[in-house]
């Protein structure tokens, strides 16, 4: 295989692959001080995104809690590496350990077979609002992860849930792009960062975050009462259905792509 120049982008990244082959005391230094770069560089955004969002990410833990007690259930979704993310999210609250509360929880990128049926007779951007208009109802949860947050299939997720309403959690990278100006969004955490490896260590922590301050906010009797947060001027009327039924929109129409 030959080898790349030095002046091929990566080298930037990581200078260390291309150094001399002979020079094997120099490249593992580079290699060593590399990996310390890194794990600094993510433990200080961990920690600036945590402290900067802390009352924010209380709140939002607060409402998710609620939700909960009412008997809401989570359903998060994303795309990619966000997508193994957004099923973790679901699983530590389905699977939180022994002795420790398992709420209902479920990942809309699950099931390839309802995936791949969506994407090839319908399209690719309405993979997570059929699932919502199906399955959702008032007092769920929708959480959406992107590291870009202009992802077309998150952003009508997350209308569909207000329009059947959800408490919606968004959780972007950079500026966060279109999510950061969705009316469809009620608690909205950005990673501020451009490198796609940061955004999604760091949106770890973020969700990590939410869920313990979520379980810890839970009382020890499931019956905690009161209004589930989410839906608001945008909420349903009485024609909201139990179980995971409900497909189609509350007028009777069919969902649309619009």
């Amino acid at each position: 295989m030959t080898r790349q120049r030095a002046t091929d982008p990566m080298a930037s990244l990581y200078p260390f692959l291309y150094a001399d082959r002979g020079d094997t005391d120099a490249v593992l230094t580079e290699v060593q001080r590399s990996t310390v770069d890194k794990i600094r560089e993510i433990t200080e955004l961990r920690g600036h995104v945590v402290a900067r969002e802390a009352e924010r990410l209380a709140a939002c833990a607060a409402d998710m809690a609620r939700a909960f007690a009412c008997g809401g259930r989570l359903f998060a979704f994303g795309n990619g590496g966000s997508a193994t993310d957004a099923q973790d999210l679901a699983s530590l609250f389905l699977h939180p350990g022994r002795g420790a509360r398992p709420l209902p929880a479920f990942g809309l990128t699950s099931d390839v077979a309802v995936l791949t049926a969506l994407s090839n007779d319908v399209g690719f951007d309405v993979v997570y609002a059929r699932q919502i208009a199906a399955f959702a109802r008032r007092n769920d949860i929708a959480v959406g992860l992107s590291t870009s947050g202009n992802s077309e299939n998150l952003l009508r997720g997350f209308d569909e849930a207000r329009r059947r309403g959800l408490l919606t959690v968004g959780i972007a990278g950079a500026d966060g792009g279109r999510m950061a100006s969705s009316a469809s969004i009620d608690h909205l955490f950005v990673v501020p960062s451009t490198s796609v490896h940061r955004i999604q260590e760091a949106q770890t922590t973020v969700y990590h975050v939410l869920w313990e301050l979520t379980v810890s906010a839970l009382p020890s009797d499931p019956a905690l009462g009161g209004t589930a947060p989410g839906g608001g001027a945008h909420g349903l009327g009485s024609g909201e259905q139990d179980g995971m039924g409900g497909g189609g929109n509350d007028n009777g129409e069919a969902l649309t792509e619009e």
